[in-house]
């Protein structure tokens, strides 16, 4: 069997356990490490809740491996034709395989799910992509080749900067070299691979290159995905006295007593008949009986504070063009109980 094929088949088969295994952990972190609270987790969690957190989370990941893989691979076919062998190089094989299209969803994609200072890699990638492909296809088209690896690159380095200096330069102010390196380095990179390397060297780099992201790619999904919610963040005030008031028959009823009364706040598994099942912040599971359960009120997930000060023209570069298309949701006062008071209490 072919190397690439063989390969193929490792590939196919382990691919779909990697959703799973983050699936995994993600649950087992929940729970504290505690394998009774992980079978109950995943007795009540919902498969299609955790699909959804999983897909939510890592839809960025999908531009990021198609057009990586797509560069490197083109660069390999038009610098070292001879190395490019679909049989039995891997990269050589998806490269190949797939078509245009895919690699224009991707690009579509990352402009909706990329954070903004990712903007100007994304579009340094997908000019790579169209002019490594340009000169592939049509190599006795100078002209042509000229527009899209010279002309081309040159005037979306100029558009980039033009609008993107200032906020390159307020990131070097504020000592955000990372954000300026990523606003500022790939709109002049992109003049720098559109076109063939040296033979010699090409099957090394482009191979080793693909290794690489193949590592380090599923540690930064793992990490990502790890610190994501799988369960709705609820306060639910309870009263341990209701019950034992309850049993008790009195012709008038007493007057209510907020003395005893307590917030547990935590994530949400499951309401039963009996009991409302909550992990606490220390999980540990609560079996909180229904008859106590005085009000539940759902706790929105807290804004993410934001590292960068940069933004360009009122984009933060740290949100995505989704969030600018999705509607906001209106800021109004948070519920004490989401902080874990009572309400009236000082």
């Amino acid at each position: 069997m072919a190397g690439a094929r063989q390969a193929q088949q490792w590939l196919l088969t382990l691919l779909p356990a990697f959703p799973v295994l983050l699936l995994v952990l993600r649950l087992w972190q929940l729970s504290r490490q505690d394998m009774s609270t992980m079978l109950l987790l995943v007795q009540y969690v919902s498969p299609l809740g955790l699909l959804s957190a999983l897909l939510i989370a890592l839809v960025w990941a999908f531009p990021v491996v198609v057009l990586a893989f797509g560069v490197l691979g083109r660069l390999l076919r038009l610098s070292a034709p001879d190395r490019f062998d679909p049989d039995r190089s891997l990269l050589a094989s998806g490269t190949a395989r797939t078509p245009g299209w895919v690699l224009s969803a991707a690009v579509a994609l990352g402009a909706l799910t990329w954070q903004l200072r990712f903007l100007p890699s994304l579009l340094m990638l997908g000019l790579w992509l169209l002019a490594l492909r340009t000169r592939y296809l049509h190599p006795h088209q100078p002209t042509r080749i000229l527009v899209v690896t010279v002309a081309l690159p040159v005037a979306a380095a100029v558009l980039a900067y033009s609008v993107l200096a200032p906020a390159i330069w307020t990131a070097l102010q504020e000592g955000e070299l990372s954000t300026a390196a990523l606003l500022g380095v790939p709109p002049a990179a992109t003049l720098l691979l559109t076109g063939p390397i040296p033979a010699w060297i090409a099957p090394a780099l482009t191979h080793g290159l693909a290794f690489t992201v193949a590592a380090v790619l599923p540690v930064v999904m793992g990490a990502v995905f790890l610190r994501v919610p799988l369960l709705p963040t609820a306060a639910i005030e309870v009263d341990p006295k209701k019950a034992a008031e309850a049993r008790t028959v009195d012709a008038v009823p007493p007057p209510p007593d907020r003395a005893g009364l307590e917030v547990v706040l935590g994530a949400l598994i499951t309401v039963t008949d009996t009991s409302t099942i909550v992990l606490d912040q220390t999980g540990r599971v609560r079996f909180l009986p229904n008859g106590q359960v005085e009000s539940q009120v759902l706790c929105p997930q807290a804004a993410q504070v934001p590292y960068s000060l940069v933004s360009v023209r009122g984009w933060p570069v740290e949100e995505t063009a989704l969030d600018w298309m999705m509607p906001r949701r209106p800021v109004v006062d948070p519920d004490v109980r989401c902080d874990g008071r009572l309400p009236g209490a000082g």
